[in-house]
């Protein structure tokens, strides 16, 4: 049975993306784990601090509890819903859950709405996306799932994916019943050695599915990719942040943080 783990702080941008997370694990037939981690208390040296840790564990406790009572409601018992409460940072426990249970995807909130949302929400997403092994999805607010009809892939064509991976594009695909289109950008149209039998390679090992290929120019190729992919209606946005793909330029240039904090579709990252 496939697992989706929905992460949450209980803020209206993480309500959102469990919404988002229940209505995808109805599509697909995935029981869901809702995972909450709440920090340690931070210790400064010489001052004394009195925190409540059992409290803090039974509000949140309390908390998933009432939002698995209404999601059930909600699913009207065709998945399973658990709930796990987590104490310390939240890269280091997510990662240890997604070791346990293999999940089919990790679906988080992209962003909030206040400034203190988005830096907390921009950096969390960052190192998850930077790092996590397993498919992590990030939900704009706002956004809702009705269906994933198309599906984006913004690589390069001159850099090989690895055929693991290319298993898990075709999969998703699949497991919704979607088009593939695959978007390549770039500052100029220019021949690359290599590229012309990549791109047949690539072509190879996707025919299955048939994708469309799409060539696109723009001064900035992340946000060209997003607003191609908002124009054509796309629905939910492959990103392969070890590969050169627009994701490695929203880890290392700060004007690519756009592509996430900003982007009005939901992306997915899968690691090579």
């Amino acid at each position: 049975m496939k697992k989706i783990i929905i992460a949450t702080d209980f803020s209206p941008a993480a309500d959102n993306a469990v919404e988002y997370g229940t209505d995808m694990a109805l599509a697909v037939n995935a029981d869901i784990l809702l995972l909450h981690v709440y920090q340690p208390p931070v210790v400064i040296r010489n001052v004394p601090l009195i925190v409540d840790v059992e409290s803090i564990k039974k509000s949140a406790e309390k908390k998933i509890t009432q939002l698995k009572d209404r999601l059930r409601i909600k699913v009207n018992n065709k998945i399973k819903i658990n709930t796990e409460e987590r104490m310390g940072t939240f890269f280091h426990e997510l990662k240890t859950v997604c070791e346990r249970i293999n999940p089919y995807a990790v679906v988080m909130g992209s962003q909030g709405t206040t400034a203190s949302d988005r830096l907390f929400f921009g950096s969390q997403t960052i190192q998850a996306m930077k790092n996590l092994e397993w498919p992590l999805i990030t939900v704009p607010p706002s956004v809702t799932f009705s269906s994933i009809k198309k599906i984006g892939l913004a690589c390069d064509l001159d850099k090989e994916i690895d055929d693991a991976l290319i298993y898990e594009i075709k999969t998703l695909v699949n497991d919704f019943n979607a088009e593939l289109h695959i978007i390549n950008a770039g500052k100029k149209m220019q021949f690359k050695p290599g590229i012309v039998f990549k791109s047949i390679k690539l072509e190879k090992q996707l025919s299955p599915v048939k994708p469309k290929y799409h060539f696109i120019t723009a001064d900035n190729t992340d946000e060209g990719i997003i607003d191609y992919a908002e124009m054509y209606d796309i629905d939910l946005l492959i990103t392969l942040p070890k590969s050169r793909s627009l994701l490695e330029l929203l880890i290392q240039k700060r004007v690519s943080k756009k592509l996430i904090l900003r982007s009005h579709i939901p992306v997915i990252s899968l690691h090579q």
